[in-house]
């Protein structure tokens, strides 16, 4: 982990202060030279994700986002003025594991007269990853990260807090550490339902949680004297979060769309479709059209009456991804998976 020393312990030969750099067990006094073991519980590791786009770079995705969608207000990238621009590290839980799953019961085949049920057993091997913001980001409005083709580097907090503001983790490392092991069930069983399970085994194998404190970019600008936020994914370049206001256009256009062809879809349609027919299947096909039409009008509606401002998020959720090796698995590659696994 990190080189840098992060408390001390005396050394019981000659009483000076070891520096002990975090996860590191086997220690060296610099005054006598003496090795010590270092025992005790070693807590949750943390990572680091490097910076790898500058503020130049920040600034020029941030503009690039006040200008990539018609629903942001024509003229928005040129007029708007930014206040300040900063760096953040936000934790992350992160955990990762090996999953395995073997499901008995009956899989539904054919349709029709022709359905029926036959007896089936599937397995299913999988390499797990779960991610869960670690503090409160609702300042920020991040939900997430996708940590897939990130390094992960030593933590070096010194470091981190010389380029910008660190924020520490809330919760328990424990619940966290739950939270990932369900996830990583729920996931597992799903790639081996049946429409009929009678017994379903899964195991988590080697599950590991960290922290990962991930780098973004965050941009605060005026435009007409209202402020505005946007925040840059400090590794991809990526925009995750974005406010800017909305496209007075854009809006009215919405509305009149949404009404003209919501009045439509809701009134002509099911008037010529009962003055074909007056079945009960025709009548049905009538009030799905009246329905949808309905849907038309209240979307229009809700996207002028909300439209003021334009909001982006490029994730929200909780992140948990699966990488699978094959669901219908050989027996004999399951089994060896599983015995790799477990030594």
């Amino acid at each position: 982990m990190s080189t840098q020393a992060l408390h001390g312990l005396t050394c019981p030969r000659c009483g000076g202060t070891v520096p002990i750099p975090e996860g590191q067990r086997l220690v060296i006094c610099p005054y006598c030279d003496l090795r010590s073991v270092i025992s005790g519980e070693e807590g949750v590791r943390r990572y680091q994700v490097p910076l790898r786009v500058e503020h130049e770079a920040a600034e020029k995705a941030f503009r690039a986002f006040l200008s990539s969608s018609p629903s942001i207000a024509p003229g928005v990238a040129r007029q708007a003025q930014l206040s300040e621009m900063f760096l953040v590290y936000l934790p992350f839980w992160s955990a990762w594991g090996k999953g395995v799953a073997w499901a008995f019961g009956q899989q539904r085949v054919g349709s029709g007269d022709d359905a029926r049920y036959e007896p089936r057993e599937r397995r299913a091997t999988a390499e797990l990853n779960w991610t869960q913001v670690a503090c409160d980001v609702g300042e920020f409005g991040v939900q997430r990260i996708e940590l897939k083709g990130c390094p992960l580097e030593p933590f070096d907090p010194e470091a981190l807090h010389r380029k910008g503001m660190v924020f520490e983790p809330i919760g328990s490392p424990q619940q966290a550490l739950k939270d990932a092991q369900q996830s990583f069930k729920t996931h597992i069983q799903e790639k081996v339902s049946l429409s009929k399970t009678a017994q379903v085994f899964t195991r988590i194998l080697n599950p590991r949680l960290g922290l990962v404190y991930y780098p973004v970019w965050v941009v605060r600008y005026l435009h007409r004297q209202r402020a505005y936020q946007v925040v840059i994914d400090g590794f991809h370049g990526t925009v995750l979060y974005g406010k800017a206001p909305g496209n007075l256009l854009m809006r009215a256009l919405t509305l009149i769309a949404g009404m003209a062809f919501g009045a439509m879809l809701a009134v002509d349609i099911p008037a010529l479709i009962l003055s074909i027919s007056d079945s009960e299947d025709i009548v049905g096909i009538a009030l799905i059209a009246f329905g949808g039409g309905l849907a038309l009008m209240y979307g229009g509606y809700h996207r002028f009456r909300h439209g003021e401002h334009y909001e982006y998020h490029r994730f929200k959720g909780t992140s948990s991804s699966l990488l699978e090796l094959g669901e219908n698995t050989d027996l004999s590659q399951f089994l060896k998976a599983l015995r790799e696994w477990n030594s």
